[in-house]
């Protein structure tokens, strides 16, 4: 099993500094010409500390899968820093992350599609301590019936495949296999928006137990707000490869600063019918502009219900500190927050217009 060290000296476990992952846009004949890139993550920088548990929230699109794939070295990264345990491993070549891959393990988002319907579940589970020689054939069974009673599934689902388990039943599966090696470190990438919701609340409770129990650390990606306020310590709030605010999850649902954050917390529903009606929702203009050409200064402006006419279409906006540990990449989060500056509507940014056709000829 690994050894958990504590190499940085700061608490944190993780750490990331101005991380970039482009991927490439090739064109022509053969595919050999560079003509852009999508820019999925573009400089984003957050810490996560040994023990808790970070959501990264945003919409479809905005890159938070991309950055916890490339926090474990699945993509290479395109620039920036990735610390790992106090040690650089943003440049390590396979054979150097071999050891660290004990230590870091994925939940990925779809249960079925993550695992090999060809093979039993006791082989799937077993499969990370094969592949890292720590256990021989017996010792292999044996912890892995031991995995699936810690996930609430019977020893004997070992013998059975993939396909004769419930989707809540398959993420437990996942959860077994992530926990084989005893990792530091899970992301959890949106391990219950394919669920249920009765589901979705065992699988909440499961990982938190498991944290409790083996010490882990998350970095937990969702979309669902409701789902990501009951699990994490602090929440980063993502858009279009940006990081525009972070703060504890309490401070960010009692007092958020950025209008994206603004927004999207006031389409969450709220069970009270009396507060429901009485509050007003903020409707976001337009679709989610393209990462292979994003707007220019704040990302956000073609689309915020606060734009201003100077500095939000000119100026980047920085990742600034407004209280302890509240940080926000705004301009006017403070005449926002006092008032002065209220929601408004934006005219969509319209797409390139359609081709006209001619009109049909008539019936012969």
């Amino acid at each position: 099993m690994s050894t958990r060290a504590d190499g940085s000296g700061n608490g944190n476990l993780v750490e990331i500094e101005n991380l970039r992952v482009w991927f490439p846009i090739k064109s022509g004949i053969v595919l050999d010409r560079h003509v852009g890139d999508i820019r999925a993550v573009d400089d984003v920088s957050f810490e996560i500390k040994r023990g808790e548990t970070l959501g990264l929230v945003g919409e479809s699109g905005c890159g938070k899968s991309t950055v916890g794939r490339t926090i474990l070295r699945l993509y290479k990264p395109t620039s920036g820093r990735i610390s790992f345990d106090g040690r650089d491993i943003s440049k390590l070549r396979e054979g150097e992350l071999r050891p660290l891959r004990r230590r870091m393990q994925m939940v990925f988002q779809d249960p079925f599609a993550s695992l090999n319907p060809r093979h039993s579940v006791g082989r799937i589970v077993g499969e990370p301590l094969r592949t890292h020689g720590l256990a021989n054939r017996r010792e292999a069974a044996t912890r892995v019936r031991d995995l699936l009673r810690t996930v609430g599934l019977p020893a004997d689902a070992a013998g059975r495949y993939p396909h004769e388990f419930s989707g809540g039943q398959r993420q437990r599966i996942g959860l077994a296999r992530a926990l084989a090696l005893n990792p530091d470190f899970v992301v959890a990438d949106e391990p219950v928006s394919a669920l249920d919701v009765s589901i979705q609340a065992q699988i909440i409770n499961l990982l938190e137990q498991l944290q409790e129990e083996f010490d882990l650390t998350y970095l937990f990606i969702a979309h669902d707000l409701a789902v990501v306020r009951h699990i994490s310590d602090r929440i980063a709030v993502m858009y279009l490869g940006w990081i525009v605010e972070v703060s504890s999850a309490d401070e960010l649902y009692a007092n958020p600063l950025h209008p994206y954050t603004i927004s999207l917390l006031s389409a969450v529903p709220i069970p009270d019918p009396v507060v429901e009606r009485s509050r007003e929702s903020i409707l976001l203009a337009g679709d989610l502009p393209s990462p292979a050409n994003p707007p220019p200064a704040c990302r956000f402006h073609t689309r915020c219900p606060y734009v201003q006419p100077t500095r939000c279409r000119d100026e980047v906006p920085p990742l600034r500190t407004l209280g302890s540990g509240h940080r926000v990449a705004c301009h006017w989060a403070e005449q926002i927050k006092e008032g002065k500056i209220t929601p408004h509507a934006v005219e969509p940014v319209l797409e390139r217009p359609r081709l006209e056709l001619p009109p049909a000829p008539p019936p012969v």
